[in-house]
């Protein structure tokens, strides 16, 4: 838990009726995306720091190169630069703090998994932001950036978001048999994490519809129903996502939901002449240079290149499942999604397969947002029972 003086001196500072003047030049509602906003301030020279950070949040998708926007002033302006400490923290819970940056002058450290990638913009005098290159799926959330002089200090919060898409998940041993550790490996496994409920609930004003409770990045178990009806909660019931509350996370057991974004490959039908069951299914990737896709990857392609097959094939968790993103009578209903068949004997029942081919070098994204192509087309809409 960090505390800080600082707010005991602006305390003083408004006692003893000391002039402070803070003028913001705001900007319409459309700057959620992460641009900056221009700050002028005017002050008796007590030696504050004042610092801005990015309204609303910014956005980028996984192994794209994103910055996190923060500026700071400080009286009097000519405070030797050296004596300024900038420092990145991410936010992992609500007293808990994870290091990525710190600057001392021309001193840096990048700490942990974000060594290598991380960089302080140096955009000028009072630039604090920093680049995060390579993005992955845990960078997602929330950061901390605090400037400190002699003085005093100040701190502002960057939320970083990535395009991407939600599914839920339960393993082959079936429904309701994971712990809040378990359920988080499970999205791990199918290159994917436990999702927020900000991305939950976003997958649900996109028309996602599942019957069975799932854990989510907080602790929190809970379920998007777009249809009400009786066998998930009562007909009369509101649409919306239900909220069954933050539960034991060792003793209770639920499914899970996850979240995954853009890949680094590209996932793919194999073409084959005859089916084959699990293990051939492995080996027949291999042979293509590839390897069997996970659950997350299939979600990944059919969000993010449209990927489009009606025909069933294995994935690495052994289920069987293929992506619709033209619904047509003939492959499975009315509504875009990834269609799940289950998990079928893995020796003897022969079905096609989805490989997943990385790309050789990886390919930094822009700076900048981008709109996913499926905007309208991202539901996964399911039946009465929760099943694809």
């Amino acid at each position: 838990m960090k505390f800080r003086a600082s707010a005991f001196i602006k305390m003083l500072v408004v006692v003893l009726s000391i002039t402070f003047v803070l003028s913001v030049s705001a900007l319409p509602a459309d700057t959620e995306k992460g641009r900056r906003r221009v700050v002028h301030v005017l002050e008796d020279g007590t030696g504050a720091v004042i610092v801005q950070t990015a309204p609303g949040k910014v956005v980028t998708h996984r192994g794209g190169s994103i910055t996190l926007p923060c500026r700071f002033h400080h009286e009097p302006e000519d405070i030797d630069p050296s004596r300024i400490r900038i420092k990145w923290t991410k936010v992992t819970d609500a007293l808990q703090f994870e290091d990525v940056f710190v600057a001392l002058g021309r001193q840096q450290r990048v700490f942990g998994k974000y060594r290598g990638r991380v960089f302080l913009e140096e955009a000028g005098p009072g630039d604090a932001s920093v680049i995060i290159h390579n993005v992955t799926l845990d960078d997602y959330g929330r950061y901390e950036c605090e400037v400190t002089n002699d003085m005093e200090d100040d701190t502002g919060f960057v939320n970083l978001d990535l395009e991407g898409v939600v599914f839920p998940y339960f393993p082959q041993v079936g429904r309701y048999k994971l712990n809040y550790h378990q359920a988080e490996d499970a999205c791990k496994q199918q290159d994917a994490i436990l999702a927020s409920h900000s991305q939950l609930h976003k997958a649900w004003l996109e028309g996602m519809d599942w019957c069975n409770a799932g854990w989510l990045e907080d602790g929190s178990v809970q379920y998007p129903i777009s249809h009400p009806r009786d066998q998930c909660g009562r007909k009369d019931t509101p649409a919306g996502v239900r909220n069954y509350g933050y539960r034991h996370k060792e003793d209770e057991r639920y499914d899970a939901f996850c979240f995954t974004s853009k890949l680094n490959g590209k996932v793919y039908f194999l073409k084959r002449f005859k089916k084959v069951n699990y293990a051939e299914a492995i080996k027949a990737c291999v042979r293509d240079g590839s390897v069997i896709a996970k659950v997350g990857q299939l979600y990944a392609a059919w969000k993010f290149q449209l990927l489009d097959r009606c025909e069933a094939g294995w994935l690495e968790d052994g289920s069987i499942r293929y992506p619709i993103v033209n619904p047509r009578a003939r492959c499975g209903g009315d509504w875009p999604g990834v269609r799940h068949l289950g998990f079928p004997d893995k020796k003897f029942r022969l079905y096609g397969v989805y490989c997943f081919r990385k790309k050789i070098e990886e390919v930094s994204g822009v700076i900048a947002t981008t709109k996913s192509p499926m905007k309208n087309r991202s539901s996964l809409i399911t039946n009465s029972t929760g099943s694809a």
